[in-house]
């Protein structure tokens, strides 16, 4: 299938509390729906998805960048309560109550952190990254992902050094060599490379640190209160998905109250770009009903 990928038709940085920076981008109306984005590993702003669905839906699409990554200040030792806190300011300067949101792989348990903290109003976590550190998948990781994941539980500031010697380049291959062929057709996708290689290096435009973080936050024990979460969530996850998921979200989903799992048909882990309606348009059935009218999905 032939993509589309947009630029965004906004951008710019909201100031936190201490000077830091946040890095936003967005698409869609600028009245619309907001929906907030928290993207995946090692990628920038820029890479959003849907463009022509959040036109036609009336979304108003915010992706943004986490701490020392693309233009967001970095923020040492933070935490996922650390991240709900700033999403909570951005949300309030910015006007948007209790926001949509959307987590995709690794910026799933970031997402998570904010729904359990009361900052979101639905959560749509698509081909998230699980708690992999968690007893019950102890056996289910490959050796060399079970090193990581011991040691980003039992000595996270050697973790942190490990993940600190990544690179855009060493991302990409890394994504091209473990992902199913119904993931290549879109990774290989001209526009969507570009688009994709173009994140990945914004993301490392101030050095690793910010992904390391986020790594080692990602592979730990999150210590995110699964069960506090009381807002919409949907779980989006390709049936040909081997690497977000062990159980492709089975667990996670037991984890989350009301919880409601999607498993895609012939799809890997590009359900954000393959399926971008179909997750926002489930999404946008849990906007409050005080929001504007036009913006809402039929």
């Amino acid at each position: 299938m032939s993509l589309r990928v947009d630029d965004p038709v906004r951008i710019g940085t909201e100031q936190l509390p201490g000077g830091r920076r946040l890095g936003w981008a967005e698409w869609g109306p600028a009245d619309g729906v907001p929906v907030l984005l928290s993207p995946g590993a090692a990628t920038s702003r820029h890479l959003g998805f849907g463009g022509e669905a959040a036109d036609g839906l009336g979304v108003r699409l915010i992706s943004l960048d986490r701490p020392g990554l693309g233009a967001s200040s970095p923020r040492p030792g933070r935490t996922f309560g650390d991240f709900a806190d700033d999403i909570r300011t951005f949300a309030a300067s910015r006007g948007l109550d209790r926001p949509l949101m959307v987590g995709n792989s690794q910026g799933a348990p970031f997402a998570l952190a904010c729904a359990a903290a009361g900052v979101v109003g639905a959560l749509a976590v698509v081909s998230g990254a699980d708690e992999i550190a968690a007893p019950s998948f102890a056996d289910a990781l490959p050796g060399e992902l079970r090193g990581l994941v011991d040691l980003a539980v039992s000595d996270p500031a050697a973790a942190e050094k490990v993940f600190a010697g990544f690179t855009p380049q060493a991302m990409w291959d890394m994504v091209m060599s473990h992902s199913p062929e119904c993931d290549l057709a879109v990774y290989r996708q001209p526009a969507f490379a570009a688009a994709y290689r173009r994140a990945l290096d914004e993301a490392f435009a101030q050095g690793a640190d910010g992904y390391a973080r986020d790594t080692v936050l990602a592979m730990g024990r999150w210590g995110i209160e699964l069960s506090d979460i009381d807002v919409p969530v949907d779980l989006w996850y390709g049936e040909m998905d081997e690497s977000h998921s062990p159980d492709r979200g089975v667990g996670l989903a037991s984890r989350i109250p009301g919880a409601v799992r999607h498993l895609v048909p012939d799809a890997g882990g590009a359900v954000l770009w393959t399926h971008a309606e179909q997750v926002l348009r489930t999404l946008l059935k849990h906007a409050p009903a005080s929001w504007p009218t036009p913006c809402r999905a039929t």
